[in-house]
């Protein structure tokens, strides 16, 4: 599978979830710290509605303070739903996976840029699965596809602090498991712990 069609199953594997949390739900605790399933919402939409200035160009200075505070407003699904709608629009514009992307790291090929909405997908993904007792499994695929591209990362994520330390899981579990855990994530989390 290439890293489009991943991104593109990642992305809608996460609104599935997003179309799944009922209306108690959004204050549901998630193995984010201090997170519930709105912020953590939130932010992935937030993400989403960057990646579209970005991958047309922009730097983030030209996008501003835009994309902060609230970006759910009274209908956080629906808002979901276009958000990863312009998104995958973006990624998939033809040219778009070939361009430099302004990031606060500096210029990265978009290539590498989509490869950290896939894992942001995928893994908050999971995190909001676990928290409203969704199927937390995702195409093993687009796993696959992440934990190849995060194998080249994970040590420069750690050093930079952007993930928690490798969470411990046994020699013989599954790529999603050892992905989590590289991740930082419990596979096992449930809410409470």
């Amino acid at each position: 599978m290439d890293l489009l069609e991943a991104y593109r199953r990642s992305l809608a594997e996460f609104v599935d979830r997003v179309d799944q949390i009922g209306p108690g739900q959004w204050s549901a605790e998630t193995p984010c710290p201090g997170w519930d399933v709105r912020t953590l919402v939130n932010h992935v939409v937030g993400e989403d509605r960057w990646s579209v200035p970005l991958l047309a160009g922009r730097t983030i200075d030209e996008v501003g303070d835009r994309f902060e505070g609230d970006q759910l407003g009274d209908d956080p699904v629906t808002t979901t739903r276009e958000a990863a709608a312009q998104a995958e629009i973006a990624v998939t514009h033809p040219g778009t996976i070939d361009r430099t992307v302004h990031l606060s790291a500096g210029e990265t090929p978009a290539a590498e840029y989509v490869s950290q909405l896939l894992a942001e997908h995928l893994i908050h993904g999971w995190d909001l699965a676990v928290a409203i007792g969704a199927d937390p499994r995702f195409d093993p695929d687009a796993v696959h596809v992440c934990a190849r591209w995060f194998a080249g990362r994970v040590d420069d994520y750690r050093r930079d602090k952007l993930v928690r330390d490798e969470a411990r899981v046994p020699a013989d579990a599954d790529e999603q498991d050892h992905l989590l855990a590289a991740f930082g994530r419990d596979p096992d989390w449930a809410p409470g712990e």
